[in-house]
């Protein structure tokens, strides 16, 4: 992996983890576990593991308890594969490394659309001002 990439992977790394710790006061989490397992999840996609990021505010501790659990067992589950089909597992790792960076991409995106509508909507407030609307 470049030094670019690393770079951008800690990036992704720490947004990640301090967008987990949006979880509600009542629900007890350890974020850099969690995040690790989903970083390192092998079947969830980029949106799917954004769609967890964003849920965070809105999951109990059953869910976070479950999705521990089943990340958990996928890892197990991919390391038993890893002995039986190393090439197929390395192939499915660097596919994860590639699409944790896309999440930073998407987050980026997300915001860049949001200050931008923010900029739309002071521009017509401004207007309207202007037009004594």
């Amino acid at each position: 992996m470049s030094e670019n990439n690393q770079i951008i992977e800690k990036e992704v790394d720490d947004l990640v983890l301090q967008l987990l710790w949006g979880h509600t006061e009542d629900v007890q989490v350890d974020t850099k576990d969690f995040c690790d397992l989903l970083k390192h999840s092998l079947s969830l996609n980029t949106v799917e593991k954004k769609r967890v990021v964003d849920a965070v505010p809105t999951l109990s501790q059953f869910q976070f308890d479950e999705l521990k659990k089943v990340f958990t067992e996928e890892r197990e589950k991919f390391r038993e594969l890893a002995k039986e089909h190393p090439e197929d597992i390395k192939k499915l790792v660097a596919k994860q490394q590639a699409e944790w960076i896309q999440l930073w991409d998407l987050y980026r995106a997300e915001r860049a659309n949001q200050e931008q509508e923010a900029e739309d909507t002071t521009k017509i407030d401004d207007i309207k001002a202007n037009l004594w609307l």
